[in-house]
This record gives C-alpha cells, structure tokens and sequence, in this order.
C-alpha cells in the first residue's frame, strides 16, 4: 500500500536509492481509499517521494498505462516507482502488446489556447469529463495535459505550458503540499514564467473514512468539483 511505503522511508533512501538499485516499486491504494481511513489513503507519497534522488516516479492515467508502464519499469532502469488508486478501472478493452513508455515524457491528451490543464494519474479521466463540460457550457478552449511522470519531468511539455499560457489548473488526488502541483510551480518560478497557477489536490488535512466516491466529492475533486473550480478559475 502506498500508506505503508511511509514506514519504509529510510530503506528506500539509503537502501535503493542511493545504490540506484534496480527495483520496480507498485504502491497500490494511491489517492483517497475509503472506509479504511486515515491510517490507509495513500496520498502523501507524490510528495515525499518526490525530493529522493535517483528514482522515477510514474502514476498512470488507466490500465494499458500502467501495463507498459510496469514493462517500462522491468527493463532496468534504477528505482522505478509506479502507484495507482483502488477501484474499478477505465477501459475495457485493457489488453495490448507491450510497449516501452519513455521516461520522464508526458502528453498532450487535447489542444486547448484559453486554459492549460495538468494532470497526473487516473484524476485526469475525472478531469477530462469536467474539461468537456466547462467548454461547453463557458465556450472556452482547454488544453489538458497527461503528466504521467514526476520523476524526472517533462521540462518540454511544462516550457510549451509556460510559454503558451497564462492560466495554468494542476490537479493530482495527493496532498497539495509539496506535490504535483509544487513541481510545477517550482518549475515556472525557475524559468521565469509568469501564468497565474491555480491546484487541486487533498487539502492538508487527515481525511476520515468514508466512501472514495463521497471522500473525492468533499475534497472537491470529483467532477462537479474540478468543473467549479475551472469556472471560478476562468471567471
């Protein structure tokens, strides 16, 4: 489980890390989890992974993601480390030949000129529905962007994002301190790019126990949530 990894901290830092040995880490139970609890969401690892040098950290965004990412991961590469949520899947049709995904590399799941939005891991289906909502309904242009990566990141991607726009939405179902959205902003600070940022993420708190369904929708991160958000953000 992800939530566990935390008791793990030091042996993944001095034991694997720091050898760069080569070991493929699935932290299962990322992001919001449940009626297990505050002991059990795993969203606190995009964060405290994130400052460990030598590993890559990945979160696909559904299952032919994950199964190339695990490929990916098993050809060697160092600490490789790929988590993702409980629940149901996206697809249905998940079965492909197996493909090497390029570290460090994410995409562009749609163009967009008025707001640029970027995900990582399975948040950006959610995000993708909210996305067609609110240009609908506000006529807007949004571009969304698959992360995929937050170790190492796209800086190609993230420069695009940076030149091109100058609203900039990050969502991520991790703690919103020190995370997805951080590296982002740390990376526009860096390069000395100017968009006005906003994040979503799990608020700062230990979130209680509850359906995942009913958790996401009180953290504003289902996709009423994420559509308001865009609307207060645009307006």
């Amino acid at each position: 489980y992800s939530s566990f990894m935390q008791r793990a901290y030091d042996n993944l830092i001095h034991d694997v890390a720091l050898q760069k040995l080569h070991m493929v880490i699935c932290l299962d139970r990322a992001g919001l989890v449940g009626e297990d609890g505050a002991t059990h969401h795993g969203v606190f690892d995009l964060a405290y992974l994130r400052p460990i040098p030598n590993l890559t950290v990945a979160s696909p965004l559904n299952e032919l993601d994950l199964r190339n990412l695990m490929y990916t991961a098993s050809l060697g590469r160092g600490p490789f480390v790929i988590r993702y949520p409980r629940g149901r899947g996206v697809l249905v049709d998940w079965k492909c030949p197996l493909e090497e995904i390029p570290v460090g590399k994410g995409r562009k799941l749609k163009e967009g000129s008025d707001l640029a939005v970027i995900t990582i891991g399975p948040i950006g289906n959610v995000a993708a529905r909210a996305i067609t909502r609110a240009e609908a309904d506000l006529g807007l242009s949004i571009a969304h962007y698959d992360l995929r990566f937050l170790k190492p990141l796209d800086e190609e991607l993230l420069h695009e994002a940076g030149r091109k726009f100058q609203r900039i939405l990050t969502i991520e179902d991790g703690i919103i301190k020190g995370g997805m959205g951080s590296a982002v902003l740390e990376f526009m600070a860096d390069n000395e790019y100017k968009p006005t940022v906003k994040r979503i993420g799990i608020p700062n708190i230990f979130v209680e126990h509850g359906a995942v369904a009913e958790l996401y929708q009180l953290c504003g991160m289902d996709e009423e949530g994420i559509l308001t958000k865009i609307k207060e953000f645009i307006n």
